[in-house]
């Protein structure tokens, strides 16, 4: 008889918590506390830095022109980021000194550079990170 009882306490404290977990679930979910809601474009541009063009040689000798926009998760990663525009203009020189021109034609060439960009300029930054590398000119010859 006393192990019923028991059995039927467990079972009525597990369901009841149980439930308490599924209502607050439920509760963050509907209300949104849960969601990171996506930027608008005055954040966007208020924490990005312009990267003016730069002209370089690629590996294979051919010379580009790129300038991009990089945007950051803060503004204080926006001021770091702005003091550190001589190590990404080498970091991107860097890079492209290594590259073919094949590697950069296309929309899946860019987006990989971008990306590239991204991993190497986040390394550096202490204060946020790197959300976007936008390539906002492109001449190859």
């Amino acid at each position: 008889m006393k192990n019923k009882l028991v059995t039927i306490m467990v079972i009525i404290l597990v369901s009841i918590t149980l439930v308490g977990v599924l209502a607050v679930v439920a509760i963050t979910k509907f209300n949104g506390n849960g969601e990171k809601k996506d930027p608008s474009i005055e954040e966007i541009v208020k924490s990005s830095v312009d990267i003016p063009e730069i002209t370089t040689n690629l590996g294979s000798g051919d010379f580009i022109k790129m300038s991009f926009t990089i945007q950051t998760d803060s503004t204080s990663a926006k001021k770091e980021l702005e003091q550190r525009t001589f190590q990404v203009k080498n970091i991107i020189i860097t890079e492209l000194s290594d590259m073919k021109p094949e590697a950069l034609k296309g929309k899946a060439g860019k987006i990989k550079f971008e990306e590239q960009l991204k991993t190497k300029v986040n390394a550096l930054m202490k204060e946020g990170h790197i959300v976007q590398v936008y390539i906002t000119s492109s001449i190859l010859q």
